[in-house]
């Protein structure tokens, strides 16, 4: 993999993790379209995305670091407002233990589905929908994050299982479970972006093992490192335009998101299918 690739491929990564249009998809589905011609099962491209996935969750740290930190002083039993952090503590856990209960059930099923072009193209497809449809579906009222319930948090939960599947956006069916359930974009964007975060450092600590066991030249952890920053900004940056996006667009928000889905996924289908 050259430098120029590794940029590249971490600007989409930091982009992508976060807009609701999958970042799975994008890194199986493009590299088939331009013929980047990048070995996924190289020994150096799983410590390579290990280190995207750790700096798009540094963002996102820095991003809601007031967050983090009244969470943690709540957690720890300091301050002022115990019960509220202590209360968004819990809902966090509920969401992500849905994911990790189905991750772990499912993962050698799900693990078959990501190295073909062809199916995550059609899901992107699919994501595309469920976008359309939660925008469609959405539950009258606009909640603010602040009313979030258990039963508000296992939904959003068990939505981010359909993550799982390469094409399905973990970030934009989170939204749309929260919209469902009557928050509005931005609150459902606030939590979406707060439950990413430990379950994409989840996602990382569980591949270090794997990277003890890895031959990989001296020369690929600078390359590595470097993309790792680029991938930390790019969604550092992402998250600030959509945080403002979706509080300025509570109407119809993820339709160009869905758009954009119906058009990649179709042109990946096409040219996968019967041009390559």
């Amino acid at each position: 993999m050259t430098a120029l690739q590794s940029i590249v491929i971490a600007i989409l990564q930091g982009a992508t993790e976060l807009f609701p249009v999958s970042s799975l998809g994008h890194a199986v589905v493009l590299p088939a379209l331009f013929k980047m011609g990048i070995d996924q099962r190289a020994h150096e491209f799983l410590p390579f995305l290990v280190m995207l996935h750790l700096g798009t969750a540094t963002a996102l740290l820095a991003f809601f670091w007031r967050d983090w930190w009244a969470i943690t002083l709540g957690v720890l039993g300091i301050g002022e407002d115990v019960a509220e952090a202590r209360r968004v503590f819990l809902l966090m856990v509920i969401a992500t233990i849905p994911a990790v209960i189905v991750g772990f059930t499912l993962e050698k099923l799900v693990r078959g589905l990501f190295g073909s072009p062809l199916i995550a193209a059609a899901f992107l497809i699919v994501n595309g929908m469920v976008l359309l449809f939660g925008e469609r579906l959405r539950a009258k009222g606009n909640r603010p994050v602040s009313s979030l319930t258990k039963l508000d948090a296992l939904t959003i939960g068990c939505f981010q299982c359909l993550a799982l599947i390469p094409g399905i956006s973990r970030s934009g069916v989170t939204i749309v479970g929260g919209l469902l359930r009557g928050i509005d974009h931005e609150g459902a964007a606030h939590f979406s972006f707060l439950i990413a975060t430990p379950i994409i450092l989840g996602a990382t600590v569980l591949e270090v093992p794997k990277l003890l066991h890895e031959s990989v030249a001296p020369g690929v952890f600078g390359l590595t490192a470097v993309a790792a920053v680029v991938a930390g900004i790019t969604a550092y940056l992402s998250t600030w335009f959509l945080m403002r996006y979706f509080k300025n667009q509570d109407s119809w928000a993820l339709a160009p998101f869905a758009y954009y889905c119906f058009l990649l996924g179709t042109v990946g289908i096409v040219v996968v299918k019967f041009v390559y």
